[in-house]
């Protein structure tokens, strides 16, 4: 993915995160959203079979923060929000 001028930081942030959502969605059956973004922390909301599930740290940490941050390396960390 390159950056493109033409749109924001949060705006490819998003396309990204609903990238990332299509793919748990369709081979996980959970769901991750966008819900905001400070500059530095992005907190997004796991959903669908990945509530309750005991690999969703796993998954938040290893998998949505590993994928952001190898885009965008000046975001500091992804939080989940409930």
């Amino acid at each position: 993915m390159e950056s493109n001028p033409n749109f924001t930081v949060e705006e490819q942030l998003r396309g990204l995160i609903e990238q990332l959502d299509a793919y748990i969605e369709n081979y996980h059956g959970g769901s991750v959203e966008l819900v905001s973004f400070d500059g530095k922390i992005v907190k997004v909301r796991l959903g669908g079979a990945c509530l309750g599930c005991p690999l969703s740290p796993v998954t938040l940490k290893g998998w949505v923060e590993g994928t952001v941050r190898q885009f965008f390396p000046e975001i500091e960390a992804v939080e989940a929000e409930n």
